[in-house]
């Protein structure tokens, strides 16, 4: 039912069309190699394979073009950050209402990232704290009693020492985008044109070795760039 409401929705809008749905994480993977959609909506907790285990094996892959946005029920920082180390490009809890999950899809599809506002604090509180070399707080919402919390927090890697050659205007774009304005709204705030807004992301992009915006927050994170 959930994926018959998600096509029916999908399907009905201008531009978008569903090529294809998979019951198992496994059986995603199957589908995205013989469809090659633009963007995967998946989910977390399936049989036979899971979501983020699937998410992890579709951005490792060469051949694959397709950005994953992870749409679950669960509201947990476990399934978040492992989902964002996963190389997914977006978080989305299935509370969202219908139009929230086609700008979701529209915004991954063109290359943007997109977390939901109840988790994006969440995201950023916790790269703080890890860039300010406090210990990191888990604080999941566990749906049931059978739930357990695992210890998300990315490992430090080698490149979070690494500088990377950004401009001022970049360094405030980079600012701006922690904060979750798309690029509309950061050419409000600077008083530019959002043409250039948006080569100023491409140039943030670039210098961090970011495939999206979401990665280019958390590494900002990582090496205390904000």
């Amino acid at each position: 039912m959930m994926r018959a409401g998600f096509r029916a929705i999908l399907d009905a809008q201008t531009g978008i069309e569903v090529v294809g749905e998979a019951p198992t994480g496994r059986r995603a993977l199957e589908v995205v190699r013989e469809t090659r959609p633009d963007v995967v909506c998946m989910d977390v907790q399936m049989p036979d394979m899971d979501g983020l285990e699937a998410t992890r094996l579709l951005t490792a892959d060469p051949v694959v073009e397709a950005r994953v946005l992870v749409v679950t029920t669960f509201d947990r920082d476990d399934y978040l950050f492992q989902a964002l180390d996963a190389g997914a490009s977006g978080f989305l809890l299935k509370n969202a209402g219908p139009e929230e999950i086609v700008r979701a899809v529209r915004a991954v599809a063109a290359g943007d990232a997109l977390l939901a506002p109840e988790v994006t604090r969440r995201v950023i509180e916790r790269f703080a704290a890890a860039s300010a070399g406090h210990p990191p707080v888990t604080a999941a919402r566990p749906t049931g009693a059978a739930d357990t919390v695992a210890d998300a927090e990315p490992a430090a890697t080698d490149d979070a020492r690494l500088e990377p050659a950004l401009t001022d205007r970049e360094r405030e774009v980079l600012r701006l985008m922690t904060d979750a304005l798309s690029n509309a709204e950061i050419a409000a705030r600077l008083y530019i044109g959002e043409a250039t807004v948006k080569t100023h992301v491409s140039n943030v992009l670039r210098a961090l070795g970011a495939r999206d915006r979401v990665q280019a927050i958390v590494l900002a994170y990582r090496r205390g760039l904000v």
